[in-house]
């Protein structure tokens, strides 16, 4: 399925909401925030804007030397970057990314957490 730019809220909501055990927040300013088990693994920073994300520590190395993405405020310490429209990440991309961002942090859960989602 081809889901709207994930750069803009409607396109980041409706992709996220098929992430299983997926739960949408808005906070900090109405951000659109996604979390698995509590735990947040993605935030639309505005709309449109950046897409900040959870990234494996190799993604991130890559990812951070691309035009338009850089390593996400408060947050590149734990590995997350910062997406903006000047990326060269199209929505395919994207979409990976943030499947491999819900997959690391459902990961991290404790096993009682990831059997009660479902996971």
């Amino acid at each position: 399925m081809t889901y709207p730019s994930l750069m803009g809220r409607n396109g980041f909501e409706t992709f996220t909401r098929t992430l299983p055990a997926t739960e949408l927040v808005r906070q900090w300013g109405e951000r659109s925030v996604a979390k698995i088990g509590g735990r947040i693994y993605a935030v639309l920073a505005a709309d449109p804007g950046e897409l900040w994300f959870k990234t494996s520590p190799m993604s991130f190395e890559v990812m951070t030397e691309l035009p338009g993405i850089r390593p996400a405020p408060y947050l590149a310490r734990a590995g997350w970057v910062a997406v903006s429209d000047a990326s060269p990440l199209d929505n395919d991309e994207l979409e990976a990314y943030l499947r491999a961002a819900h997959q690391i942090i459902a990961a991290r859960l404790t096993r009682k957490q990831r059997a009660e989602l479902g996971l």
